[in-house]
């Protein structure tokens, strides 16, 4: 019976981390359809967009069950939860590299409006904020997930200087409204993949330490 229910949390854990594969996966060839002019690429994230939708319904699905049959301790309970609110983050990580794709789809119906210097740079962050709060799933890494919650204001300092950027050209050329609009929903969506993995990183430390960080102070101690 033990040995059935360690299974079972492998399996549970292994299933969360395919599906933040393919969401991560998802929001690099999202902004990469944008930032290499790939349609090709966007047009993977929407083909793909179903299979993070039903991997989220089957770890919902492991959740109830593991609760619902197993009287769990402390350590393995708060892993179930987190698993469950990771879940969500990640399919709504999926909807924002949708969201991107479908922005790169009108995007490049457009000549480009802009040289991309910060839009580049906020990506590799945002990036980089999802795999390293999925390699703090892994490891039960605490300190890992701390970092992801310190480079959230990077990500958003980013947005408002991509945002400043673009709205001048929008003022100063009507002509550029329609891409220049889209450019700025998309870094948007990146903003918001960078709070998601911000919430699976609060989640990590809530499955490590048991300590429940959302809403602290910015340093998240």
């Amino acid at each position: 019976m033990e040995r059935h229910f360690e299974r079972d949390l492998a399996e549970l854990q292994e299933r969360l981390l395919w599906m933040g594969s393919l969401a991560e996966r998802s929001v690099h060839q999202a902004i990469h359809a944008v930032l290499d002019s790939d349609e090709k690429l966007a047009q993977n994230v929407l083909e793909e967009e179903d299979a993070i939708n039903e991997l989220q319904i089957e770890l919902d699905d492991r959740v109830v069950q593991l609760l619902a049959l197993q009287q769990l301790m402390a350590v393995d309970l708060r892993f179930v939860l987190a698993v469950s609110r990771i879940n969500v983050d990640l399919e709504r990580i999926g909807d924002q590299a949708v969201n991107i794709a479908e922005s790169a789809q009108r995007i490049l119906r457009h000549p480009r409006v802009k040289p991309y210097v910060d839009l580049p740079r906020m990506s590799e962050l945002a990036e980089e904020m999802v795999r390293d709060s999925l390699n703090a799933v892994v490891r039960r890494d605490s300190e890992l997930a701390k970092s992801v919650l310190l480079r959230d204001d990077q990500v958003d300092r980013l947005r408002d200087q991509i945002f400043r950027e673009l709205l001048t050209y929008m003022m100063t050329d009507s002509s550029v409204v329609f891409p220049t609009f889209d450019l700025i929903l998309v870094a948007k969506n990146l903003e918001r993949v960078g709070d998601h993995a911000t919430n699976i990183a609060e989640d990590v430390i809530y499955m490590v330490a048991g300590r429940d960080v959302r809403h602290h102070a910015p340093d998240r101690r």
